[in-house]
């Protein structure tokens, strides 16, 4: 059990922490949430010694194995496969002491050594190391490769995995996903189910915290408050408290409306999206909680985009790559309204694709084809290195619209949080998280009728993020998105496209049943002693195609009932638009108007039944679909 009394914590003359008193448990999964900025990281610090509180004292924490993800890298002559074993300095000094001694011929020794082995369970660490590498999306190659050879992201998974090898009885990790892609954030979510120990993580993924943590630890106004329950439980009790300040009642209001009008809308498009149904279910719950950001310091909305040509971009027999295609004969075409998400493991050629999108590839072979008035907004990681960091954040956006008033822009970045001194100063000093809120600022700024995003979600923290969530549902032009933050994902696009084994297809199901096909493959894959290229891929497609055969009648009855919502919703469209003929009102056309609302009463009614039918189809179409790839 680890107690903190009374702590208090300032960095220079910001106060952090006062007075927090908090118990943790063995073995609880813990996750540490707040602002940017708030202290999460120096708690992290305070727990590992690295910082000492101004008042208060810790107990517990003595003779306890802690291990933590660092954030950065050392350089290291090593390859990532012994980088991950060096995780556990035990058995990497028995590793070491064993090939010594077998080298200078002292066998006694070595025959100690070898005890030794056994007793720390040493005889299967490279074993586990493989599987680490080969969960985390290293290639099989990766794994002799020498850890000065990869860039940032991946010396960051790096420090993950050997993290993740180091023996613990507590496990700090900070911002653990926030370089996996979606396959690589599912095989760490049932990693850490399995974890024994006690962890407590900082994530701002709500879905990965409701995976793997039983508690969340807010931090806010300085003070550390426990939530029983998972993210979702959080929000929840954190909007009821909320709900009843009586201060926060206006603007809660405003936020419920808001969502509101976006639920109404996309009911009304509910017949042309195969995700709607989970779609819908995580917008209602957005209603619940919408108390709980109540307090947000974030309020943006995207500009409404300049006229758009139909198609804005397209893609035809396209062969995208570098010296080698990567994803071939790609048939891509972008109009307005169009709004894709981008599924498919680290490597299979998403960025590829996105970067084709926007110009920055040139194709291999085809054609791309740009609309006549196609202004792109694209936003990737490698935004934040082309930030001018002598500037301040105001500069930054003046320079893209000189001709914008000084009040629109101060206006439009307060809606980022820069406000004050914190639009004029340079942004050197900023945080990863606030480089982020500038560089998509600076995206949203620009009014794209095309917005191409390559993990946005980096670095934001909760309100961040759901501010995004909020602008990009309501956002007019098209969109295609990369994206580990499924409730981000599931929030905000009407289609979904699978990049696999160099082709990009439409992807008929939902978020859901990719992430049980990428657990159920996970699952399926043995780890191999050399890391060598896996079989069994006709194994899968004659079961892929057995189940398929078995969803296509339910498939079918949903085809039906869609078709048949589609021309009830067009029989009323018709009907109301005869309706909102001011002649049909005179006194002489009354059994017109008569028989007219008794044709609409029928309809709404025959449209309500088709709805509720749809949607009692889509739910045991996904309660089949995950007995199979569960069974």
């Amino acid at each position: 059990m680890i107690i903190l009394r009374n702590i208090s914590l300032r960095r220079g003359a910001k106060v952090l922490l006062r007075e927090v008193d908090l118990t943790i448990q063995p073995r609880q999964h813990l996750a540490l949430t707040g602002a940017n900025g708030c202290g999460k990281s120096s708690l992290f610090a305070l727990l590992l010694g690295e910082l000492g509180a101004d008042a208060g004292d810790i107990d517990g924490l003595e003779g306890m194995q802690i291990a933590a993800m660092a954030q950065e890298i050392a350089p290291s002559e090593a390859t990532a496969l012994e980088f991950l074993i060096e995780g556990n300095p035990e058995i990497a000094g028995i590793r070491n002491d064993l090939a010594a001694a077998e080298a200078s011929g002292d066998f006694e020794h070595s025959a100690a050594l070898h005890q030794a082995m056994d007793a720390a369970g040493g005889y299967d660490i490279e074993r586990r190391a493989q599987r680490m590498l080969d969960g985390l999306g290293f290639a099989p190659g990766d794994h002799a490769r020498g850890v000065n050879s990869f860039s940032g992201g991946w010396r960051i998974r790096l420090n993950l995995g050997r993290a993740l090898m180091a023996p613990s009885d507590l496990l700090l990790l900070d911002e653990p996903t926030n370089h996996l892609d979606l396959d690589a954030t599912l095989w760490l979510e049932q990693w850490l189910k399995a974890y024994p120990g006690t962890l407590m993580l900082i994530s701002h993924d709500r879905e990965f915290i409701d995976a793997t943590c039983d508690q969340v630890l807010h931090v806010e106004h300085q003070r550390v408050r426990a939530y029983k329950g998972n993210y979702s439980a959080f929000e929840k009790q954190r909007a009821e408290r909320l709900a009843n300040q009586q201060a926060s009642y206006e603007k809660q209001q405003r936020r419920i409306a808001e969502i509101d009008a976006f639920v109404r809308r996309f009911r009304y498009k509910a017949t042309k999206a195969r995700q709607a149904q989970s779609r819908l279910k995580e917008l209602e719950r957005m209603q619940a909680i919408a108390p709980a950001h109540v307090d947000s310091p974030f309020s943006f909305s995207f500009l409404q985009p300049a006229r758009a040509s139909d198609p804005i971009l397209s893609l035809s027999e396209a062969n995208l790559g570098y010296d080698q295609p990567v994803l071939e004969g790609v048939e891509l075409t972008l109009r307005p309204g169009s709004r894709l998400g981008l599924l498919g493991r680290n490597g299979a050629g998403k960025s590829t694709l996105l970067k084709s999108l926007t110009g920055d590839l040139q194709l291999l072979e085809g054609s791309r084809t740009e609309g006549a008035h196609c202004a792109v907004g694209y936003f990737d990681q490698h935004q934040l290195e082309a930030l001018d960091l002598g500037a301040s954040a105001f500069t930054h956006l003046q320079r893209l619209r000189p001709e914008a008033r000084e009040q629109e822009v101060l206006d439009f970045l307060g809606g980022f949080d820069f406000r004050g001194d914190e639009a004029s100063v340079p942004i050197a000093p900023f945080s990863g998280g606030e480089k982020t809120r500038l560089a998509l600022a600076m995206v949203v700024w620009q009014r794209p009728n095309l917005l191409v995003m390559d993990e946005p979600t980096n670095h934001l923290d909760m309100e961040m993020r759901h501010a995004l969530t909020l602008a990009l549902q309501s956002y007019e032009g098209a969109m295609i998105l990369v994206t580990h933050d499924r409730h981000l994902l599931r929030n905000t696009v009407d289609g979904l496209l699978l990049v696999h084994d160099g082709r990009v297809s439409e992807y008929q199901d939902d978020v859901s049943t990719y992430e049980q096909w990428v657990l159920k493959q996970q699952r399926d894959v043995p780890a191999t002693a050399n890391g060598a290229e896996r079989g069994g891929r006709k194994a899968q497609r004659q079961a892929a195609a057995r189940q398929r055969e078995q969803l296509r009648p339910l498939k079918k009855k949903i085809d039906q009932t869609e078709t048949a919502m589609e021309r009830t919703e067009s029989e009323l469209a018709s009907l109301n638009e005869r309706l909102a003929d001011t002649g049909l009102y005179d006194s002489e056309r009354k059994t017109e108007l008569d028989e007219l609302l008794r044709e609409q009463g029928r309809l709404r009614q025959e449209a309500d039944t088709l709805e509720h039918d749809w949607l009692a189809l889509q739910q045991e179409l996904e309660e089949l679909e995950a007995e199979l790839a569960t069974g």
